[in-house]
């Protein structure tokens, strides 16, 4: 049944606008829906005996203390000597391997510039330096 306008104009159309927004709506909803069902599905994984391990290498922490002590993940390294010979070990197994240093902001900056050296002679490239992140 067709409608008058104030002016005397005659329309017939239906105004599909908030039909198709709630058609949106429902298809998000639906999608949202069936994605989080499928990702919630428990499956028990086979394993293989003799495939490659495709994990990276796990990340080495070096951390210098405020007293200027040496650490190497946990363990303490007396000198930038035994920090190397050991570092030398893990390069043999695994040629490129992260390392993270740690340096106290009360220790002197040398120490960690020669941490930095000693991991350039040995050619560690992936090298990160933890810091904090400012307070607001």
């Amino acid at each position: 049944m067709a409608k008058a306008q104030e002016d005397g104009a005659v329309y017939d159309d239906i105004n599909i606008t908030p039909m198709l927004d709630l058609s949106y709506v429902l298809l998000v909803i639906f999608i949202l829906m069936t994605t989080a069902s499928v990702q919630g599905i428990q499956v028990n994984l086979p394993r293989a005996s003799n495939t490659p391990s495709l994990a990276k290498p796990s990340t080495r922490a070096i951390t210098i203390t405020n007293t200027g002590a040496l650490y190497l993940d946990a363990y303490p390294m007396a000198t930038l000597a035994d920090l190397e010979a050991r570092l030398l070990q893990f390069k043999a197994n695994t040629p490129e391997f992260p390392v993270i240093v740690k340096g106290d902001s009360a220790v002197q900056y040398e120490k960690v510039v020669e941490v930095l050296d000693l991991l350039g002679r040995i050619e560690l490239n992936q090298i990160g330096l933890v810091t904090q992140r400012p307070a607001r």
